[in-house]
């Protein structure tokens, strides 16, 4: 039988002579037979031909397959480097891509900052070029496809993607989509999250404004005033962030426009930059668990407690859940990236997937270009990191001075753990008809929020979306904190054993508190995993891999920090930055600009942070400031010098 290696790091089983697009098996040629589902070969009767043609992962079709037979055989897959989803990219010797050799700017990665960030640029009039490792994009918020069922890769929860157009600003992955000319069929969910906490308590957080705020005055009626007065805080600066127009906070003229415009408002964000939720909440209430509750909400936004998550982070979630509301779009989450990525296009720019930048080029100190795994080097005006500031300046950057404005950021903070996350399918009849899309549990210890395992997100988006699992059936995806270091050094056995106990006992975490028979209902299974069209990096080559090709009987697909690592290309699988200690709100958190001329950053790892809403806002920021030094928006050299220099120096009071 065909026995394939996985490229998940602990299972090193041996793919050998790799290259660019292809993967070189060298085991003994067994039995092959073609199946239907779209992203999987899978093992069974005899190959009958030389050439097996249409394999797709989802709209993607992967090129030709070419089997032989030898005493030990080997297979070939190509696949073709693509624009959008289903476009080919054309590109000559000299690395040439559309005919154009320099952009105005390259974006490294297609997360939802990045795609935000190129997409703006783009309808600004700039020549963008964006840069993706594997053969979709979107990053955590992508997707993939197994059996019928199509799996969220992050959360399900959008914020910033209200229907509300004309009514503020912060429904920025909305306006992201409108602005290249795509707009998205949502679905409404009328709980953003259900909470099942200590002591029993059982809070959902309703669409409703009002009816929220009933259910929680309900369980502390001696704290309404507090939970009034503290939301209300939230209210305002969500309001005066939604009034003002959202560009670069590096940019003066924007700047002194929105404040002679809009002074109050800018004002009130003034002063609440540099304060916590924590903070402000005790300010107003004194009920122990009650305020363990928001430490929980502001959790979900920042993986830290209420008083280390900036009051302006907490309140653009708390408050847009209600004004907006959270709406799941059609087709899974990956319907998002994708709409913008072919917007991206459809204005004239272009996106290269199986790009895997290894290195930025510098030139007297200035960011020119970057270079790929298999050698090609791209050149632009521009170059924005998508990456992590960890991974752009001590791997993209490696063997460069770290700047001194990068030492200071990691000083102040640290990467946030990992998660390890669990996707299955369940019989429709094992969840009431009435459950919530998406659960927060933490059972018996307020103390265990913040530690690793200690408590669950679950999200179910087939109580929204039931096109995304075969007909009587739920996905769960299932996620919890989960550090790097527990699966350090140890054997590949000794993993796979972890993984399994790990995900078991979260399993059984959810059936006693919330789904009683839950294990006995999963149907997700397969002996064999197929390919689940994702590649990786091996070898300074990027290459097709089977992530799970184990045989398997539990019926899950569990991803631990590693796998987060390998596939999202973050540093220890993090989610982003952490204070190290209570911090200053925002002062410390860096904004887009680089001490290095020409370098920009994007998404989790600037200001303002960590979740869907916030690296959009910080995609909108990026591509105003990169527009401006490009000529295509307003700037004034000595106002810039003059701004720069007072933001870093405060951030050096965080």
């Amino acid at each position: 039988m065909l026995q394939f290696q996985s490229l998940d790091p602990q299972r090193n089983l041996g793919f050998q002579n790799l290259g660019l697009g292809f993967y070189n098996c060298q085991k003994r040629l067994g039995s092959l037979r073609r199946r239907n589902f779209g992203n999987g070969l899978m093992f069974g009767g005899q190959v009958k031909t030389m050439e097996l043609e249409g394999y797709k992962h989802g709209g993607v079709r992967l090129g030709a397959y070419r089997w032989s037979r030898r005493s030990f055989g080997s297979c070939v897959v190509k696949a073709r480097s693509l624009l959008s989803v289903d476009t080919a990219v054309e590109r000559d010797e000299n690395g040439k891509v559309g005919g154009e050799k320099r952009s105005d700017a390259i974006v490294i990665g297609s997360g939802i900052g990045g795609l935000v960030a190129a997409t703006q640029l783009a309808v600004k009039g700039a020549k963008v070029l964006v840069l993706e490792k594997y053969v979709i994009p979107g990053g955590s918020s992508g997707f993939y496809q197994r059996d019928g069922y199509t799996f969220d890769v992050g959360s399900s929860v959008m914020f910033g993607f209200s229907d509300k157009r004309g009514l503020g600003n912060l429904n920025l992955i909305t306006q992201a989509l409108a602005a290249v000319g795509c707009k998205l069929q949502v679905i409404p969910d009328p709980t953003t999250v259900h909470f099942h906490l200590p002591n029993n308590l059982s809070v959902r957080v309703h669409r409703q404004y009002s009816e929220f705020i009933a259910e929680l005055t309900k369980n502390f009626p001696h704290e309404k005033e507090g939970i009034l007065k503290f939301y209300s805080e939230c209210w305002k600066i969500f309001n005066a962030l939604n009034s003002l127009e959202l560009k670069s906070l590096e940019e003066p003229i924007y700047l002194f426009g929105q404040f002679f415009r809009k002074p109050l408002e800018c004002l009130t964000l003034a002063y609440y930059l540099p304060q916590n939720a924590g903070d402000i909440a005790r300010k107003y209430i004194k009920d122990p668990q009650l305020l363990s509750f928001i430490d929980a909400e502001c959790f979900i936004v920042s993986t830290v407690n209420a008083l280390q998550t900036p009051m302006i982070n907490a309140s653009m979630v708390l408050c847009d859940r209600h004004f907006g509301g959270i709406n799941y779009p059609v087709g899974g989450v990956g319907e998002i990236a994708k709409s913008l990525a072919k917007g991206l296009v459809d204005n004239g720019s272009e996106i290269l997937y199986k790009a895997n930048v290894t290195s930025i080029i510098l030139e007297q100190g200035k960011a020119v270009g970057v270079k790929l795994s298999d050698g090609r080097e791209f050149f632009s005006k521009t170059i924005v990191s998508n990456a992590t500031r960890w991974d752009t300046f001590g791997k993209l950057l490696k063997g460069e001075e770290l700047p001194k404005e990068e030492v200071n950021f990691q000083k102040v903070y640290v990467k946030a753990p990992s998660f390890l996350s669990i996707h299955m399918g369940v019989k429709a009849e094992i969840l009431p008809p009435d459950t919530d899309c998406h659960h927060f549990v933490l059972e018996n210890d307020w103390t265990r929020l913040e530690e690793p395992y200690g408590s669950i997100f679950l999200s179910i988006p087939t109580m929204l979306d039931t096109s995304l699992a075969p007909e009587g059936h739920h996905i769960l995806h299932i996620f919890t904190t989960s550090p790097m270091e527990d699966w350090k050094g140890i054997s590949l056995k000794d993993y796979e054993a972890k993984k399994e106990l790990v995900a078991d006992e979260i399993i059984s975490r959810l059936e006693k508190k919330l789904f009683p028979g839950l294990k006995s209902s999963i149907v997700f299974k397969e002996g064999f995993l197929g390919i689940r069209g994702i590649i990786s990096n091996h070898g300074g080559m990027v290459l097709w891999a089977f992530p799970d090709l184990v045989e398997r009987g539990s019926g899950i697909e569990v991803g631990t920090p590693k796998t987060h690592r390998r596939y999202l290309a973050r540093d220890n699988g993090t989610y982003g930055p952490m204070p190290r200690k209570t911090p200053k709100g925002l002062l410390g958190m860096p904004f887009n600009t680089t001490a290095i001329h020409g370098l920009y950053c994007v998404g989790d790892s600037c200001f303002p942070g960590q979740g869907v809403i916030a690296v959009a806002f910080s995609g909108v920021m990026c591509a105003h400031r990169v527009a401006a030094d490009i000529g295509l928006e307003k700037k004034s050299p000595v106002l810039d010098a003059a701004l720069l220099r007072l933001l870093g120096w405060l951030r050096t009071l965080a």
